[in-house]
């Protein structure tokens, strides 16, 4: 006859305590998340929400300042101008990135690899980075002024071309990734029907990737109506919303007028934030388990072609650049064209100096360090912890929050919360800590999401069986899920630093005279009529991120050998 023995009582006890101490760090962690993303994203928002309906004394006046705005005539049309550039930008963008996008994974041209690197390009630049280089091309003492046609780069062409220029990658990625996700039967299928290539293409590879396209011309439109660096620049007296900001705000002091002007900038980074996460949710699997890879097959005539096609692109690209780095190096624009190092002597211009550049580095490291044990802290507690279904809704809600907001909004937004004597934390302003904060605020939601889908994809038996073998939850994370998800560490690492490194718009009002950054300095300088000095700041670092980009290849080879040998063993 058996008997069931049962453990100990105080084995019972002990687990009993585990599992109470587990889930009071769970809830712990939760709150301080949701915590963190209130304080740095939803009070700083209604902050200037209650700016834009106050006067100058701090009274409340309704909808006075916004009625104020619309009868100004020069600020309304920034509203025109701005939805103008971004339409236009965006179709030229998604044209050139799809055709770009389908002849890097849909053909076997030659130096596709070279290519696909090139046109990564932009991507390690600054927005501020091509719109001076237009201007040593375009400007009135530019190498191409003819090719302008008596047309002025300083205006809406030199907006547009600057901001695809550096919208460029970010759909070519989007739609690359929408093309790999396509199942071959489609196109054998339509082979044997002996359907031409042409009508292929509209009938099985645009509804296909349709999603993709549209994701990613929501993305370029949101870049592209909120960039403030690129307009500053080369957009002469063609006003648009981001710029406003800065003139009232900076310009005129006008602290409530660049509230008003924030939200309104807020609504159609907000639409077009709602319409893509819409998109994403009708969006359905194209890639079964029964699904087939699709590789291209060489095709001498098809392969050449789209290389032809691809050559102005990396020609721009590679032209825009050079360009950027030549005028970085000529002593004196256009009278003295010797190369020298005489404008990266940062210390004797108007911009913050060497001082500034080193800044940047602590504030882009301290984000990546920060920001990636923050975000995807966070997010495991929204993926694997079980229950507690409120806080973890209000967690994964507050970090999709930051996405929709234009970075210039997030800025003036932290000066009226964290500039506010009565604030707690009104010691952090004017310092590198909130910098580094609201950078992270900034780019919280795109290193979130990719934090979520890596966990997405650990099995949630791990988490059963530790539990099993009473082991915490804790040590389970540090453990296992930390060197599984190494990977997307690395990427949200890597991802913040780039991004911190070359912002602007974020911390353009939060700076202080201990705190200037490397890439406000490239704004001072252009200012201050030292363009040669603000593209040698631009390019110095463009090539830090490239330099860190191939430092952090080689150290995550390194890693991901030792903690990822396991994805190639063979049973």
């Amino acid at each position: 006859m058996a008997i069931a023995l049962s453990p100990p009582g105080f084995l019972v006890k002990k687990r009993q305590r585990q599992l109470g101490t587990d889930r009071a760090l769970q809830v712990l962690g939760l709150l301080i998340g949701i915590a963190f993303l209130v304080v740095t994203t939803v009070l700083p928002l209604y902050a200037i929400l209650s700016k834009s309906v106050e006067n100058k004394a701090g009274d409340f006046v309704g909808l006075t300042n916004y009625l104020e705005y619309i009868d100004n005539p020069s600020l309304i049309n920034s509203i025109t101008n701005s939805l103008t550039i971004a339409a236009l930008t965006t179709v030229v963008v998604i044209s050139l990135a799809l055709l770009t996008a389908y002849a890097l994974s849909r053909t076997c041209m030659p130096f596709k690899n070279v290519i696909r690197v090139l046109m990564m390009g932009p991507i390690f630049a600054p927005s501020l980075l091509p719109a001076i280089s237009l201007v040593y091309l375009f400007g009135n003492q530019g190498v191409l002024k003819s090719w302008m046609f008596g047309e002025s780069v300083y205006g809406p062409i030199g907006i547009v071309i600057s901001l695809s220029f550096w919208c460029f990658p970010h759909a070519v990625m989007i739609i690359m990734t929408a093309l790999s996700n396509t199942d071959a039967r489609l196109y054998e299928s339509a082979r044997a029907m002996r359907t031409s290539p042409i009508r292929t293409f509209f009938t099985v590879t645009l509804p296909s990737i349709k999603y993709g396209l549209i994701s990613a011309g929501f993305v370029v439109f949101t870049l592209t109506i909120t960039d403030f660096g690129a307009p500053k620049v080369i957009g002469g007296q063609y006003n648009v919303l981001a710029t406003d900001i800065y003139k009232q705000v900076i310009g005129q002091q006008n602290f409530q007028m660049g509230a008003v002007v924030s939200v309104i900038l807020l609504f159609p980074a907000i639409l077009a934030f709602a319409v893509d996460r819409w998109v994403q949710r009708k969006q359905v699997s194209l890639l079964t388990a029964r699904a087939e890879p699709l590789q291209p097959k060489p095709n001498k005539t098809k392969d050449w072609t789209m290389f032809v096609l691809c050559l102005p692109v990396v020609a721009t690209i590679i032209g825009v650049l050079g360009m950027a780095v030549y005028a970085s190096l000529v002593t004196f624009w256009p009278y003295n064209l010797e190369l020298s190092f005489n404008n990266y002597q940062f210390d004797l211009m108007d911009g913050g100096g060497w001082e500034a550049y080193y800044n940047s580095l602590y504030m882009a490291g301290y984000t990546a360090l920060f920001g990636t044990a923050i975000i995807f802290t966070n997010a495991y507690l929204v993926e694997k912890v079980k229950g507690m279904e409120v806080l973890r809704t209000m967690l994964h809600l507050g970090a999709m929050i930051p996405l929709a907001v234009p970075g210039l909004v997030l800025g003036l937004a932290y000066i009226f919360f964290f500039n506010d004597p009565n604030n707690p934390l009104n010691n952090l302003y004017g310092t590198l800590a909130i910098l580094v904060i609201c950078t992270i605020a900034h780019y919280y939601t795109v290193c979130h999401l990719t934090a979520v889908t890596a966990l997405k994809q650990i099995d949630p038996e791990f988490e059963a069986v530790s539990a099993s073998l009473k082991v915490p939850f804790y040590v389970t994370f540090w453990r296992v899920t930390l060197p599984v998800c190494m990977p997307a560490l690395l990427d949200i690492a890597i991802y913040l630093f780039v991004n911190a490194l070359n912002t602007v718009s974020a911390v353009v009002f939060l700076y202080s005279s201990n705190t200037m950054l490397a890439s406000v300095a490239v704004l001072n300088m252009d200012d201050a009529g030292d363009i040669a000095p603000a593209a040698a700041m631009g390019v110095l670092l463009m090539l830090t991120c490239i330099g860190v980009r191939v430092l952090h290849w080689g150290l995550s080879h390194l890693l991901l050998n030792r903690t990822q040998r396991w994805r190639n063993t063979r049973a």
